[in-house]
């Protein structure tokens, strides 16, 4: 199990966006995405002010052969700004909703960033030279005038402080008249797709001026809708194949084989309701609000209001696992829905052998749960408790009513404007990157350190 979980390095047991340790931070710096790239040597991340952060991870230290490299930050830069829609009449947030790389095929990074309504690709790059010796053009940059070049010289490139340039290269826009709430690239590295509220459209990554429409569930009258798109991703390693997940719980499996318009799904995952244990929140707390193919592409990991799901594809009927994330929070759902807190988007994630799953929570507390011992954890991310090399200890909140323990939070202490809605998990590591409000916290796993 991954407990316990060590700070994965002194100098940034805490990575945060904000220079002084307790800054007062405004809505623009909360943290709306996270994502590793491919290799897990970039770490991207998104707010609500429309600004990518990428983060490298620092090659290992000679003196110290065992440490760990760090993440210091390598390159920030403004990816999307605040718009406006005349037409509508509607104003469109800069908020990053979505970060996904693209596979490296070469010296460069690429990766999509997606606000509401339009989408980018965006290049990342380092320049170490410059070239010199131009014969039409000055130290500058300015043409010269013709008639005072005399002989000619052979540019030459002359080394230079390293620079990290990002570039867009493609815009992706008018193609979703709903938020789009998920991007994912296609394991045929030509394709990926956007998702919205009522329909999946697919792009070609060189192609900026259309997309096809693969699923549309808008109905004829907008009054018949009786749910929406929450989620969409491809299969790991099949091309043809995609999931989407929806507000009612269910999951279809699509096969772009079968039909250019894909509305009618290859499989449907659902969960027969319980009519004894049906509510008013029922419909609410079991809409799923993330969905995760495991790495081996086998597994689907879902997550809900209150549970972690994991799906086999070759079983329809009901979820392999399940995992009570806070169940504790059944009896609060009354509050939670009156302050909006029922309708948070909690994300999950696999770890890279697929043994242990992990998803956030509230008073900054995130869940861990290994599939293989069926142990769980639950841990904090906070400033107080990440000090440098510092294990985090295992916290437990108790129920109302129930016996309280020394260290134990009562569920009617948690605050619920501290959660943690974005987590990512390197692909082949145990190190995760959590998104606490405005802070970025990464930790290591100290088993996995030391086995290093």
């Amino acid at each position: 199990m991954l407990s316990p979980i060590q700070v994965l390095c002194s100098d940034i047991t805490t990575l945060s966006l904000e220079p002084e340790p307790f800054a007062s931070y405004t809505e623009a710096d909360i943290i709306s995405t996270v994502e590793f790239n491919h290799t897990g040597e970039l770490l991207a991340t998104g707010d609500k002010g429309g600004r990518v952060v990428i983060f490298q991870r620092e090659p290992e230290c000679k003196i110290e052969p065992f440490s760990q490299g760090e993440y210091n930050v390598y390159s920030t830069f403004q990816s999307h700004e605040p718009e406006f829609d005349y037409l509508k009449s509607l104003e469109i947030e800069e908020k990053i909703n979505k970060i996904r790389w693209l596979p490296q095929q070469n010296a460069a990074h690429f990766l999509l960033s997606t606000n509401d309504k339009t989408i980018k690709l965006w290049k990342v790059s380092e320049r170490d030279k410059r070239p010199e010796g131009y014969n039409l053009k000055d130290e500058e940059g300015r043409i010269k005038d013709l008639s005072t070049v005399t002989s000619l010289q052979v540019p030459v490139l002359m080394p230079m402080d390293l620079m990290v340039e990002v570039s867009p290269r493609r815009v992706f826009a008018n193609a979703h008249t709903y938020h789009v709430n998920s991007i994912s690239v296609n394991s045929d590295y030509q394709t990926y797709m956007s998702a919205d509220d009522l329909r999946i459209n697919l792009w070609h990554l060189d192609i900026t001026d259309r997309s096809f429409n693969i699923v549309d569930i808008k109905p004829t009258n907008m009054e018949d809708l009786t749910e929406v798109i929450t989620a969409a991703e491809f299969h790991p390693h099949h091309c043809n194949l995609f999931v989407y997940s929806s507000s009612k719980g269910t999951l279809r499996l699509c096969d772009m084989r079968e039909a250019a318009l894909c509305d009618k799904h290859s499989k449907l995952f659902e969960e027969p309701e319980d009519p004894s244990a049906r509510s008013f929140f029922s419909e609410i707390v079991s809409s799923v609000s993330d969905v995760k193919f495991s790495h081996s592409g086998r597994y689907l990991l879902t997550r809900d209001y209150l549970t972690a799901k994991v799906w086999d594809l070759n079983m329809e009927s009901k979820p392999l696992e399940t995992y009570q994330v806070h169940d504790y929070l059944r009896s609060k759902l009354c509050s939670l829905y009156e302050n909006d807190c029922i309708f948070d988007k909690f994300e999950c994630a696999w770890n890279g052998s697929d043994s242990v799953i992990m998803t956030g929570a509230y008073n900054n507390f995130f869940r861990m749960f290994d599939r293989n011992t069926k142990r769980d954890v639950t841990l904090e991310a906070s400033r107080e408790s990440s000090k440098p090399r510092a294990v985090l200890k295992p916290r437990r909140v108790c129920a109302a009513g129930g016996k309280r323990r020394k260290d134990d939070i009562s569920v009617d202490s948690l605050d619920f404007t501290k959660k943690i809605l974005h987590t990512a998990w390197h692909p082949t590591e145990n190190i995760i990157a959590i998104a606490a409000t405005n802070n970025l916290y990464i930790f290591q796993d100290k088993l996995n350190s030391e086995m290093h």
